[in-house]
C-alpha cells in the first residue's frame, strides 16, 4: 500500500454538521460547478452503490435521487473528499445538460456586478413543463 493511500474505505464525518455534509456537483469534463446540495449518510451510501447522485432535501426532509422528477440525473464519475472528511465533490456527467431546477445548466447562474445580480445562464428546459404537479 502506498503511503498516501488510506487503508479504510471512503467515509464522511456526518456528526460534525448535524448529520449532513455539503456536496458539490461538478461537471467531470469541464470542471463547471453545477450545484451545491447536502447528503446524509443514506444519500452517501446510495450514491456509492448506484453511481448516481443522491441528496438529502433540507426543505422536504427526505432523500432524493437527482433527476427523479426531471430525468436530469447525475452519473457519478469521481468522488473527492476534503481533508476534514466533511465535504464532498462529485464529478458528474449531467444527463440532459441542466442541473438546476430553474431549467439552467448550473444553479450558479447569477452574476454579481456593481449594478446588482443578473441571470447569465441560458434556459435549457421550461421548469413549468418538467415539474407539472
Amino acid at each position: 500500500m502506498s503511503p498516501n493511500q488510506d487503508p479504510k474505505p471512503p467515509f464522511l464525518d456526518f456528526a460534525k454538521q448535524g448529520g449532513l455534509v455539503p456536496a458539490i456537483a461538478q461537471d467531470h469534463e469541464t470542471g463547471e460547478v453545477l450545484m451545491l446540495a447536502y447528503m446524509n449518510e443514506e444519500a452517501w451510501e446510495r450514491t456509492l452503490a448506484t453511481k448516481k447522485a443522491h441528496y438529502f432535501s433540507r426543505s422536504r426532509k427526505k432523500l432524493w435521487l437527482k433527476g427523479e422528477s426531471s430525468g436530469k440525473v447525475q452519473k457519478v464519475k469521481e468522488i473527492l473528499i476534503d481533508c476534514d472528511d466533511d465535504t464532498v465533490v462529485l464529478k458528474v456527467e449531467q444527463v440532459g445538460r441542466a442541473a438546476c431546477h430553474t431549467g439552467r445548466r448550473s444553479c450558479f447562474h447569477k452574476l454579481v456586478t456593481e449594478a446588482g445580480a443578473r441571470v447569465v445562464g441560458d434556459l435549457i428546459f421550461d421548469p413549468k413543463e418538467v415539474y407539472k404537479k
